[in-house]
């Protein structure tokens, strides 16, 4: 079995609500901007400075210090924490 290439970052652009990535595959995802407080902070020439980091498997913008790995936007649920209000609530649900 050959293994399977990770897919990697390309391009990157960043509107008022999204920022979005064009992948080596072809794909282009993107994730709201309320997800990365950094960047929905940012002013719009801020945005537009990024790089691609790792040959592209993340991206980062220098100005205000934030790194998106690819991944992140692929599998959210593996990466974004609930707030510890809706984690309290499925706790008691699991022992009731």
């Amino acid at each position: 079995m050959v293994p399977k290439a990770e897919t990697l970052a390309v391009y990157v652009s960043c509107s008022r609500d999204a920022p979005a990535v064009t992948l080596s595959d072809g794909q282009v995802v993107s994730a709201p901007l309320v997800w990365f407080p950094r960047l929905a902070d940012a002013s719009e020439r801020e945005r537009s400075d990024w790089e691609l980091i790792g040959g592209g498997i993340g991206i980062h913008w220098e100005a205000i210090d934030e790194d998106i790995p690819v991944a992140s936007l692929l599998r959210p649920e593996n990466f974004m924490r609930l707030p510890d209000k809706v984690s309290r609530r499925a706790t008691r649900r699991k022992r009731g």
